[in-house]
């Protein structure tokens, strides 16, 4: 693989990611370029992990951080509340899905992700239902890397070394339709199957003992901008409703107009019981995430024992609140949903002219711009690539050595086997930046398969 940068001096002491490959040091940020202690330039075409929305050094972000770290960088939420964590909530219930009351800010996505998982669990004993105890999520999903995330995730090679520590969570089908619909069967009817899929493992385990249901709206980092099918999630909600089961949409990744309207769940008609947003929240320039409930688990818990039963040193800071409420500013006022949904169309268009008669270019999916391509070695039997050859790792490699940054994955399918790519550039890209992208990937991807060792 190509050498991404020469080792920092002296040499580092942080324990990263990788240990195998050294880093480029990051020195600066300007629109939708990341810069380089050497001075070179990458186009960010996935935003980190579909976080940098607005880019990098926005004005007016910087400037709204200037402020509030000039007022006050932070005070523990158990003594004060902070006029930039009240005015984000009060935004964000404002746009949120209908009933939506109340927000709780954490400091990530999978902190978020845990905290809905407890409040959704401290909820059912508020109300005299101590007995459901079960989460069922799906398989090939991601909802972070803490303990609770991690269980109700269903990535096979995530999980697989932390198994004895995690909850036991039953897992469904994902809604994979490149793979898994049939071919004599509609879009809405491989919906109805997975819906009766997850109704049976309700019945399996008792309707009355089921928490909630935990879910993507649209599949990310593990599959790869996996659109849910028409119906599908809209007979999901009808389920649990049909229940009292609660359903937990997980919108780190796809959410705060990624995918062309605020929410993603907007696109499909429901409204979820708790819904889980970071990334594109705070765009990047502060570790903020968020869970938005609904009134009535908040009423029920009000009215019960008086006190979500969770929290972290860090929730509700005040820098991270000013930055995502400038974020949400900016969002708002510079129309950039339209944006995102005008850009989406040129993205989908441009992979589609790109890789539609590619010989390893199986799937082109996604919504807005949170787009991906899932690669194969065989397209008319949608054979992947052998796992030993590290497909995904080649082209990212391929790419920085381009100067573009992009978020490949191994595993797509099942954990193991599998390869996608996926771009989620910031809200701000032009149509010229789209081109330079595509030009970019492309000669990467090209060059990551013509390196494959041959014998694997």
């Amino acid at each position: 693989l190509p050498t991404l940068s020469t080792q920092p001096t002296p040499p580092s002491r942080i324990l990263h990611r990788q240990m195998v490959h050294a880093l480029p040091v990051a020195v600066g940020g300007e629109g939708i370029e990341l810069i380089d202690a050497q001075g070179k330039r990458y186009i960010d075409a996935s935003g980190g992990a579909a976080v940098s929305c607005l880019g990098h050094n926005h004005p007016e972000v910087l400037a709204a951080m200037h402020a509030q770290l000039d007022r006050l960088a932070y005070a523990h939420t158990s003594f004060f509340t902070t006029e930039a964590a009240e005015q984000l909530a009060e935004l964000l219930v404002q746009g949120a899905p209908a009933g939506t009351s109340h927000a709780y800010f954490v400091s990530g996505g999978s902190e978020a992700v845990e905290a809905a998982l407890k409040l959704a669990r401290q909820y059912f004993v508020e109300i005299g239902q101590p007995r459901r105890r079960h989460f069922i999520a799906r398989r090939q999903s991601y909802h972070g890397n803490t303990l609770g995330a991690l269980a109700v995730g269903g990535n096979a090679w995530r999980r697989a070394q932390f198994a004895p520590l995690l909850i036991d969570v039953a897992h469904v089908a994902p809604c994979y339709e490149y793979r898994d619909r049939q071919a004599d069967e509609s879009a809405e009817a491989y919906g109805q199957r997975l819906v009766a899929e997850l109704a049976a493992a309700i019945d399996r385990l008792g309707g009355d003992s089921v928490i909630a249901f935990v879910a993507e709206t649209v599949g990310g980092a593990t599959q790869g901008a996996t659109v849910p099918v028409p119906g599908y999630l809209r007979g999901v909600r009808e389920l649990c409703t049909r229940h009292g089961i609660l359903l937990i949409l997980d919108e780190v990744m796809c959410g705060m107009g990624r995918c062309g309207t605020l929410h993603a769940c907007e696109a499909e008609g429901v409204v979820p019981d708790l819904l889980v947003v970071a990334k594109g929240l705070g765009g990047g320039y502060q570790p903020i995430g968020a869970v938005l409930a609904q009134a009535h688990l908040v009423d029920a818990i009000a009215q019960g024992s008086g006190a979500f039963q969770h929290g972290h040193t860090y929730i509700g800071h005040a820098m991270a609140c000013a930055a995502a409420l400038a974020v949400q500013r900016v969002l708002q006022r510079d129309e950039l949903l339209a944006r995102v949904q005008r850009q989406g169309l040129g993205l989908s268009e441009r992979l589609h002219a790109a890789f539609d008669a590619h010989r390893h270019v199986g799937d082109i999916r996604g919504r807005g711009l949170f787009q991906a391509i899932e690669l194969v070695a065989d397209r008319s039997t949608q054979q992947p690539f052998d796992p030993r050859s590290k497909l995904h790792a080649r082209i990212k490699a391929h790419a920085m050595a381009e100067g573009l940054m992009i978020y490949p994955m191994g595993g797509t399918i099942d954990g193991v086997h599998g390869d996608h790519v996926l771009l989620a550039p910031p809200f701000i890209v032009d149509d010229a930046q789209l081109d330079q992208i595509l030009l970019r990937l492309t000669r990467a991807l090209d060059t990551a398969l013509a390196d494959l060792p041959r014998a694997v």
